[in-house]
């Protein structure tokens, strides 16, 4: 039976370990799809590729600290 490949998902959970976000990631079967885009993801909590309309969403919500 075939796998299904990450990048057919169009909505992906990520954690903090996996900042900074770009898409593609490096999970999806086709990296190569788009040009890899770096979404900021970390003041929302949320990002949306232009690219392949993948919504990207961070566990635990946006992030609090100020650097």
């Amino acid at each position: 039976m075939a796998e299904i490949s990450d990048n057919t998902k169009r909505y992906v959970e990520i954690s903090a370990e996996q900042l900074p976000l770009h898409c593609p990631t490096p999970e999806m079967a086709l990296w190569n799809t788009h040009p890899r885009v770096y979404l900021p993801i970390e003041k929302k909590g949320e990002a949306l590729c232009p690219y392949c309309g993948t919504m990207y969403k961070l566990k635990g919500g946006p992030s609090t600290s100020h650097h």
